[in-house]
Order: C-alpha cells, then sequence, then structure tokens
C-alpha cells in the first residue's frame, strides 16, 4: 500500500468490485518451507470474504488451512512522463491501481469446492458473448471427480483491506487532466479513466 493518503479509497463496494471484475490475484505466504505466492482466481462472496481455489500440489496448499495470509488484485495501471506536465520540474512515476487484503484462511469442503467453481466458471462463462456457457456438468462424472481431486479450495475472512489509488491526486486539476489524456494516447485507457472518474 503506498503510503500517501491522497492515494485511499475506503468505498468497500468499489473494493470488491474491483476484486469482482479484475477475478485473479496473488496469495502471499510465509510457510515453514519460506515465503511462497500462489496466482489464483479469486470470487468476492459478498460478504467480507473472498474465496480461491489451488493446485492440491501447490507449495502453499498444505500450510494455508487457519494461517492469516495476504492477497494482491493488481488493477490498471500506466507510466507517466514528465512530458505531459505544464510543470516541467516534474519526474517520471507510475499511476496504478492495486488492494492487499490481509485474513485468516479456512480449507472449504467439498461441496464448497464445488460451489466455488460452479460460481466461478458462471461469472467467467458469462462475459463469453458467442456459444453456449460451459457448465461443470457437461464433464463425465468420474473425469469432473477426478480434477476435483487434484485442488484445494479456500475462504480468506478479510479482516484489513489495503487499497491503493494513485491516480495522481497529488497534482492539480488540469496537470491530472493532461496526464489522463496522455495515458489514454499510449493505450492505457483503463488508468486514464479512472483516474477521470474517480478523481474530483
Amino acid at each position: 500500500m503506498h503510503p500517501d493518503p491522497r492515494f485511499r479509497h475506503e468505498d468497500r463496494g468499489l473494493l470488491e468490485a474491483l476484486v469482482d471484475q479484475v477475478g485473479f490475484g496473488m496469495v502471499f505466504l510465509t510457510t515453514p518451507d519460506g515465503p511462497r505466492v500462489a496466482h489464483t482466481p479469486l470470487l468476492p462472496a459478498g460478504d467480507g470474504s473472498v474465496r480461491f481455489h489451488l493446485s492440491r500440489g501447490n507449495a502453499m496448499s498444505k500450510w494455508l488451512n487457519g494461517e492469516t495470509a495476504l492477497i494482491v488484485v493488481n488493477g490498471a495501471d500506466g507510466y507517466v512522463s514528465p512530458r505531459w506536465y505544464a510543470d516541467t520540474e516534474q519526474v517520471p512515476t507510475w499511476n496504478y491501481v492495486a488492494l492487499e487484503l490481509e485474513g485468516r484462511v479456512r480449507r472449504m469442503d467439498s461441496d464448497g469446492l464445488v460451489g466455488l467453481l460452479g460460481a466461478l466458471s458462471a461469472r467467467h462463462e458469462a462475459r463469453i458473448a458467442a456459444g453456449e456457457p460451459w457448465t461443470m456438468d457437461k464433464m463425465p462424472p468420474e473425469k469432473l471427480r477426478a480434477m476435483l481431486a487434484g485442488i484445494v479450495g479456500f475462504e480468506m475472512e478479510v479482516l484489513a483491506w489495503r487499497p491503493t489509488f494513485k491516480l495522481s491526486q497529488n497534482k492539480p486539476a488540469d496537470e491530472r487532466a493532461r496526464v489522463a489524456d496522455g495515458l489514454a494516447a499510449e493505450g492505457a485507457v483503463g488508468i486514464a479513466e479512472l483516474m477521470r472518474r474517480l478523481v474530483p
């Protein structure tokens, strides 16, 4: 989390929407085997918890249950050139959106895992325009059982939400507008749009 308090955003609905829209993140844990990170799809449960699954063979899977872990979700970002400022005494920087989630993790039972996978696939299949959505019932039961045996579901009860929305809030409005225009022109449309929408 960036130390500048101007880059905070405390709208919990916005933070949960970020997790939902990005849908993917990194889980960090210090284990007896050393520090580990796992990359995984994420699903906010709407009750302050986030669900995810890992391969049973992942180096982190055997240690997560009951531990406090950290999840990081990265949103839009973009390089900010000093050329875009009217004030010439500027240096390069990076605007970005990131969210750290800290909380206790519990292992889900098999029904919870199936529910998580069904919800994840439904969420992301709905984003694909063409064709009929994939569902688990399209798998032969024995094949599905074998696939399920290879993964473990987890749920984090989020105890701390630490967001960074670094959107040039430390610059005057006219400079922010120039930076947003520069970012958009260079293809970083997502971060430019967030600058325009979230910073007054």
